[in-house]
């Protein structure tokens, strides 16, 4: 039934409530990505048939009827814990399980789900403590969770579910409480920045395409996450796709806009599929499309899915791409608020942005800004992946630390072994050292310290990792998705790609260090578009930080890490018949001896380049492992 006034809406809002205050059994299955790619849909449905073969009564929408017997199954939007899917949560009394199998279904049932008995070894477990329920979990206790709030513990395709947690309440309250003016206002005082990477101030951004002549305007959102193991927009999107609804149709009601565009990598299947489903829902109960709750105002927005090129996140290559043309950035000014999506002013923001619109307009502004760092309120969704104990969706206050982040939520490093840098930004971005692990995460201090938020990846590295190898696995990344416009980008990054190979394989020199940092600095000032500008940050922050590992391969041509154990070349004196063919081969004159005689080989002028052991006749030379 279409929901045609706001006393309406406020009803059916009560009656969800009602609805969900009454569940008494609730088993929330993880359904986010992760969790499915690990089993979790079979485990839903063997604990859906085993409760069938029992005759127990059983609900999965909040509006179905249900009673003090019925268990509540609910298929919720990511929980994060990636890292121990699948995942299970048994409500009211919060146990947790963790990596549960079909086999695993029965037992829970029987056990947890009937008569409350927990099940050990399904629990998780950190050193010596093992942990029954969610939120005692250390990964989970020092979160705190806004944008993702309702994402791990509801229903991601049950409108009802969403109106409970008072969903669409900002959007009422921008309706018919709010001008356009004050919607701005409201965001600009929040102090919110553009989560996608670069950090502009949102709301102003807002104030400038509310400000153009009337006429054709649009919200776009930016659902194209490129970064390397990033999967934060995907996970919200996934998990809570009403917020993102609600916070464009809030963009466009400040905006003056009615129609918009959410653009998605074709990547993600189940995010595209829940995205559809809550426009669907929305269009059918009245709160998207014409004349939403009778306030005069609409809106509609449409669904366009990327091809999967990395460019395609850079704001004019997004809308080119929407518009049917090939994703390249173009020439700025002018401005996307002034000539965005069909030459029309246009808001551009990310997925996460516009999910922390809708609590920001609700709760207000002053809330808002009680999380967080003065000049980067609120909180920020990372990807944490690596050599950390804890992979999976965070969600933290702006302003945590590294440390915080790393040890205390992630678990520390793998297999006890030491932190050795943290890559934060995706490709674009820098890597940080452990001297900078108390650094606070926000945009500014990340900024100065030679490293960028972007959309919100933290890779995490350990000590057999070496950063050479690292810096040219970004720079391939980005070489590749590279859209070829502009010479800077297209030529530069491959130079770049070509002299970090030749390091890699211990043949490159010092020249090739000064070239590299000259290659970045050119590249930096004349790429075309951001991503091309910010392309040799991982290079320029490890040639900084780690020098000496650059210079272990184009001094000493053996790297300890990719290459194990120093060694030498030597010849073995019971075997060298003093020929003179290794000592005629060598480039280098490194090689000494009388004919006839047992030759030798001088170290410090060697560099292994094995002409003299692919010529020796008597198989007299061999790399020797050097001690410590």
């Amino acid at each position: 039934m279409k929901i045609e006034t706001r006393e309406a809406l406020n009803a059916r809002r009560e009656q969800a409530k009602a609805w969900l205050a009454a569940e008494q059994r609730v088993i929330l299955v993880c359904a986010g990505t992760g969790c499915i790619a690990g089993g979790a849909m079979k485990v839903y449905d063997k604990l859906q048939e085993l409760c069938q073969e029992r005759k127990l009564k059983t609900r999965v929408a909040l509006r179905e009827e249900g009673g003090k017997d019925t268990l509540h199954f609910k298929r919720s939007g990511c929980q994060g814990f990636c890292e121990m899917g699948p995942l299970i949560e048994i409500q009211p009394e919060g146990i947790f399980y963790t990596h549960v199998h079909p086999e695993d279904c029965e037992e829970i049932l029987e056990k947890t789900i009937l008569h409350g008995e927990v099940i050990e070894r399904l629990l998780y477990k950190l050193t010596d403590t093992t942990y029954v329920k969610h939120d005692d979990i250390p990964f989970y206790k020092k979160q705190k969770r806004v944008v993702l709030e309702t994402s791990g513990n509801t229903d991601a395709e049950d409108l009802d579910e969403y109106l409970a947690h008072d969903g669409y309440a900002a959007l009422e309250k921008a309706l018919f409480d709010m001008t356009p003016a004050e919607i701005c206002a409201e965001v600009v005082d929040s102090g919110l920045r553009g989560r996608g990477g670069a950090g502009f101030p949102t709301g102003k951004k807002w104030e400038s395409v509310r400000r153009m002549p009337e006429g054709k305007k649009y919200v776009v959102c930016n659902g194209d996450e490129g970064d390397p193991g990033a999967f934060m927009d995907q996970s919200i999107m996934e998990g809570n796709p009403h917020a993102i609804l609600e916070g464009m149709m809030i963009a466009g009601r400040a905006a003056g806009s009615d129609e918009g565009y959410i653009y998605v990598r074709a990547e993600y299947p189940l995010a595209v599929k829940r995205l559809r489903m809550a426009i669907a829902k929305a269009e059918e109960a009245g709160l998207l499309g014409e004349n939403i709750l009778g306030s005069g105002f609409s809106f509609r927005i449409n669904i366009n899915r990327g091809a999967g090129a990395f460019v395609c996140g850079e704001g004019s290559a997004l809308t080119a791409a929407i518009e049917g043309r090939r994703g390249m950035p173009r020439v700025k000014p002018p401005r996307t608020v002034e000539q965005g999506l069909w030459a029309k002013p246009t808001i551009l923001n990310n997925v996460e942005t516009f999910a922390c619109v809708p609590v920001i307009v609700r709760r207000g502004s002053d809330w808002f800004r009680t999380i967080g760092t003065e000049k980067s309120p609120g909180t920020k969704a990372f990807a944490l992946t690596g050599c950390v104990v804890n992979t999976g969706l965070i969600e933290v206050p702006m302003g945590t630390t590294l440390r915080e982040i790393i040890f205390d939520i992630g678990g520390g490093i793998k297999d006890g072994k030491k932190f050795k840098a943290v890559q934060t930004g995706g490709p674009a971005g820098g890597c940080l050292t452990e001297d900078q692990l108390d650094l606070p995460v926000d945009f500014d201090s990340l900024k100065k310290a030679g490293a960028i938020m972007g959309s919100g990846g933290l890779v995490v590295m350990d000590e057999d990792t070496c950063m050479v190898e690292t810096a040219r696995f970004f720079m391939n990344f980005t070489q590749s998705e590279s859209c070829g416009k502009c010479v800077p980008c297209r030529e530069g990054t491959k130079r770049m790609l070509e002299i970090l190979t030749r390091i890699v394989e211990n043949k490159g020199s010092l020249e090739d260090l000064d070239m590299l940092e000259n290659l970045s600095q050119t590249i930096r000032e004349t790429a075309l578009c951001g991503l091309g500008q910010a392309a040799c940050n991982p290079v320029s922050s490890t040639l900084k930080a780690f020098r000496n590992e650059y210079l272990a391969h184009v001094v000493d041509h053996h790297c300890p890490i990719c290459n194990g154990p120093k060694a030498h070349l030597a010849i073995d004196p019971e075997k060298c018949k003093g020929c003179g063919k290794c000592k005629k081969n060598c480039p280098m004159d490194a090689i000494a001896g009388e004919k006839k005689k047992p030759h030798i080989i001088d170290p410090s002028k060697c560099i292994k380049c094995g002409a003299c052991q692919s010529g020796c006749p008597f198989d007299a030379i061999e790399l020797v492992k050097e001690e410590g």
